[in-house]
């Protein structure tokens, strides 16, 4: 994903901004076997990677806080879970 971030980055030379990648890749990075099915509609079928690429699209805009090493050791130590 940061790699993917860092592509973003070049937009202005490559057209390939975070949405561009995200709609590229969203498909790959999120697989969904409902959508493979040959029961999903092209219809269906098509809001299942508009979705998909909107997270993508996320991700890619908040890589730095998704995958910091602060965030990172606040999940594995469990801080700020509230049962």
């Amino acid at each position: 994903m940061r790699h993917l971030a860092r592509l973003a980055d070049y937009c202005s030379i490559t057209n390939m901004h975070t949405k561009n990648l995200a709609i590229v890749w969203a498909p790959n990075l999120l697989r969904s076997k409902q959508i493979e099915s040959a029961c999903f509609s092209g219809t269906a079928a098509f809001m299942e990677v508009r979705i998909q690429s909107v997270v993508v699209e996320f991700i890619l805009n908040h890589v730095d806080v998704l995958f910091s090493s602060k965030l990172s050791s606040v999940i594995r130590d469990g801080a700020g879970v509230c049962f």
